[in-house]
C-alpha cells in the first residue's frame, strides 16, 4: 500500500509538472521543442490516414449490416464471439428468409395452383440472392474490414502509444534545457558578486581595527573574514557543479529525445505501406461487389426467363387504359444521366383494333402531308415485327394513321417500317 500512495503521489506531482508546462508553452512563456519538419509532415499524414480510414470503416460496416441491432442481437453476438476469440457463424440473410417464407406459404395455398407456383419460383430465387449477398459479406469482410480493423486497433495504437512516448520525452527535455538556463543565470550571478574584503566600506575597517586593537582581536576577526569568503567560494563551487549537474541531465535527455524521434519516425514513414496494403484490400472490395451484383442480375434475368413461361391468369382483369409496361433496358447509347421512360399500353398496343381486324403496318402508306422528322433520344429494341428499332441520335420520319394509339407513331428509316414510340422521340418539324 505504502509503494502505491508512493507511485500515486509521483504521478500526481508528474501531472501537476506537465499541467504547468502545457500553460506555460501555449502562453509563450517557456520553451518550447520543435520537431523537424519532416517529422511533423508524418504526423499530419498520420492523423489525416486514421480519421478517414476510420470513418470508411464505421461507413462500411453500415453498408454492409444497415440495421445490427435488430431483433436477432447481431451486434451483441458478435461482440461476445470476438471477446471468445471465436468464428462468427454465418447467419441467414435477409433474401434467404424471405425465400423461406415464399416456399412455406407455397406450401399452404398449394404448389399446384397458380400463385403457389409463382411463389416457389420467387422463393427459390430470393434464397439464391441471399446466399449471394451472404457471400459478399463475408468476401468484404475478411478482405476490406478486418485490414482497416486491424490498423485501427493494432497498428494505431502502437503509433499513438511512441507518439506520447515522445511527447514526454519532449518535456522532460524542455525541463532540462530550462534547468540548465537558470544554473547558469545563478553561476553567472555568482560570479559577478564581489569579494567581501574588496566591498566593506573604510569606516568598517577602522573600526573593526580600533576594537581589535583595544582588546587584542586581530585573530578572531580574520577568522570571521576568512570564514565568509569560504562561503562565497563554496556557492560559486556549488552552482558550477550544479550546472554540470544541468549539462549532463540535459545531454542524456536530448540523447533520450532523438532516439525516441526515431522510434517513431520509422513507424510513421510505415503508414505509406499502410496506404498499398489498404489500395489492395479497396481492389478487392470492388471486385467482390462486382461479382456480387453481377449474380444478381443474372438470377432476376432467369427469374424474369422462368415468369414469362406462367400464363398470365391475371392480365383478364387488368385494365387496358391503365396498364403500363417499361420497355427493355437501353444500350450504352442512351443519353447519360437520363431514363428512358415507361410507355403506357393497351392490350394492343400501337395502333387499335378494328372490328374486322387489326390494321397491319405494312398495309399502311405514308401520307402525303402531315409527315414530320424526329430524333430518336434513346435506343429502342423492337419487341415484334410491327415495330422498327431505334438507334440513338439518328433522324427517322414519323406520321399518324386514323385509329392509331396516340402513344405510338409510324415511323420509315428507308425501306424499314414500323411503329415507334412517342416517348423516345424528339419532333423537329
Amino acid at each position: 500500500m505504502d509503494f502505491n500512495l508512493k507511485k500515486l503521489t509521483s504521478d500526481a506531482g508528474v501531472f501537476f509538472t506537465r499541467a504547468v508546462q502545457f500553460t506555460e508553452e501555449k502562453l509563450g512563456s517557456a520553451e518550447k521543442t520543435e520537431l523537424d519538419a519532416h517529422l511533423e509532415n508524418l504526423i499530419a499524414r498520420a492523423d489525416c490516414t486514421k480519421n478517414w480510414t476510420e470513418k470508411i470503416f464505421r461507413q462500411t460496416e453500415v453498408l454492409l449490416q444497415p440495421n445490427p441491432i435488430d431483433h436477432t442481437g447481431a451486434r451483441i453476438e458478435e461482440f461476445f464471439y470476438e471477446k471468445l476469440d471465436k468464428k462468427i457463424p454465418s447467419r441467414t440473410t435477409n433474401g434467404e428468409l424471405l425465400g423461406q417464407y415464399m416456399l412455406d406459404a407455397a406450401k399452404d395455398f398449394g404448389p399446384g395452383t397458380p400463385y403457389g407456383s409463382t411463389l416457389i419460383t420467387v422463393g427459390e430465387y430470393q434464397s439464391r440472392l441471399g446466399g449471394a449477398e451472404r457471400e459478399f459479406l463475408q468476401t468484404s469482410a475478411i478482405n476490406f474490414l478486418t485490414p482497416l480493423r486491424n490498423f485501427l486497433e493494432g497498428d494505431w495504437r502502437t503509433i499513438s502509444k511512441e507518439r506520447r512516448l515522445l511527447e514526454n520525452r519532449r518535456l522532460d527535455l524542455d525541463i532540462c534545457k530550462a534547468r540548465v538556463k537558470k544554473a547558469k543565470q545563478a553561476e553567472a550571478k555568482a560570479a559577478a558578486e564581489p569579494d567581501f574584503q574588496e566591498t566593506r566600506p573604510r569606516n568598517y575597517v577602522l573600526s573593526a581595527s580600533a576594537s581589535a586593537q583595544s582588546s587584542g582581536g586581530w585573530d578572531s576577526w580574520d577568522l570571521e573574514d576568512s570564514k565568509e569568503s569560504a562561503n562565497v567560494m563554496d556557492q560559486k563551487k556549488l552552482w558550477s557543479e550544479e550546472v554540470d549537474k544541468a549539462e549532463q541531465e540535459l545531454r542524456v535527455a536530448q540523447t533520450e529525445f532523438d532516439r525516441q524521434a526515431e522510434v517513431t519516425r520509422l513507424l510513421l514513414e510505415g503508414i505509406s505501406s499502410t496506404h498499398v496494403n489498404h489500395l489492395r484490400c479497396l481492389h478487392e472490395f470492388v471486385e467482390a461487389q462486382a461479382t456480387y451484383y453481377a449474380q444478381c442480375h443474372q438470377y432476376m434475368q432467369e427469374l424474369q426467363k422462368e415468369l414469362s413461361r406462367y400464363p398470365n391468369s391475371f392480365a383478364s382483369n387488368a385494365k387496358p387504359s391503365t396498364s403500363a409496361t417499361c420497355p427493355s433496358p437501353v444500350s450504352s447509347a442512351t443519353l447519360p444521366g437520363v431514363s428512358p421512360p415507361c410507355l403506357a399500353s393497351s392490350s394492343t398496343p400501337g395502333i387499335a383494333q378494328e372490328p374486322s381486324g387489326q390494321l397491319k403496318i405494312q398495309d399502311v402508306q405514308q401520307p402525303s402531308t402531315g409527315h414530320r422528322k424526329a430524333k430518336v433520344l434513346y435506343d429502342y429494341d423492337a419487341h415484334d415485327t410491327s415495330e422498327l428499332s431505334l438507334l440513338a441520335d439518328e433522324l427517322i420520319t414519323v406520321y399518324t394513321v386514323p385509329g392509331m394509339d396516340p402513344d405510338w407513331l409510324v415511323g420509315e428509316r428507308g425501306n424499314q417500317k414500323g411503329k415507334v414510340p412517342v416517348t423516345y422521340l424528339e419532333l423537329l418539324s
